[in-house]
């Protein structure tokens, strides 16, 4: 036997080797979880640009009516889900939708004009 090995790696069951299949369970879980991170961030990402899309199309709405907001939508990488309004009051609520994400604006809003002399009244 060599001098400071023991009997173990003498007879062929030692244990090296061990940490291959250590390692590659840490990588597989390391792919895993790079994976999942990558879907929050997409998922994240989706949720603020269809927040801002409803805000811009619900803007729109209101100024310009479900044309303008479906334009405003669409400029802003989403589609016009769902169109309510304007009400009584001028209230516009829009539901968009970008990847996979939903968003909910609603916007007041009055038309204003520019008359003859150039300022600028309600019509």
């Amino acid at each position: 036997m060599p001098r400071g090995s023991t009997t173990s790696e003498c007879d062929g069951t030692g244990e090296r080797g061990q940490v291959i299949p250590l390692l590659a369970c840490a990588l597989v879980l390391l792919a895993a979880g790079c994976l999942l991170l990558g879907r929050i961030a997409v998922a994240a990402d989706d949720a603020a640009r269809a927040r801002t899309a409803a805000d811009a199309a619900a803007l729109a709405g209101a100024a310009g009516g479900r044309p303008a907001a479906e334009r405003t939508a669409a400029a802003n990488g989403g589609w016009l889900a769902g169109w309510s309004g304007p009400t009584d009051g001028g209230v516009v609520v829009v539901t968009v939708v970008v990847g996979s994400a939903r968003a909910t604006a609603a916007a007041e809003g009055t038309i204003a004009c520019i008359d003859a002399r150039g300022a600028t009244v309600l019509c």
